[in-house]
């Protein structure tokens, strides 16, 4: 699986302030900030749920993934995200570095990307 997952119970308002918590608390600045329901809206004029994608960094990292492989930086920063489920609740996903970065053969990123990994899903799990 490429992500890490929860579903939640909360409203999106509080769901998105205990990510945003809980990404500070392990590190993480959110960067960029999409959302999705408002610019589908601005560009289609469509309705879509309530959805953004948080694009976090944990600094250090980056820093040193950055290091590790130059071009690493097309995967950066990682992806979360928050949307509305159909029963009225909450999902939150994370990417998991670990697998976006097989596709590269740097063997200097694997513990990077699991660090991160353990990170993110301690966001998650925090939920």
């Amino acid at each position: 699986m490429y992500y890490i997952n929860k579903k939640l119970k909360l409203s999106f308002s509080d769901a998105e302030k205990k990510v945003r918590d809980g990404l500070q608390k392990e590190g993480f600045g959110v960067l960029t900030e999409i959302d999705i329901k408002e610019k589908l809206k601005e560009k289609l004029d469509v309705d879509f749920r309530q959805y953004k994608i948080l694009g976090a960094c944990n600094p250090p990292f980056a820093y040193k993934a950055l290091l590790a492989e130059d071009k690493i930086g097309t995967m950066l920063p990682c992806n979360v995200i928050i949307q509305e489920t159909e029963d009225g609740g909450v999902e939150v996903a994370a990417i998991d570095p670990s697998a976006s970065m097989q596709a590269v053969n740097n063997d200097a990123l694997k513990g990077i990307a699991a660090e991160i990994r353990d990170k993110l899903a301690n966001v998650i799990s925090g939920l």
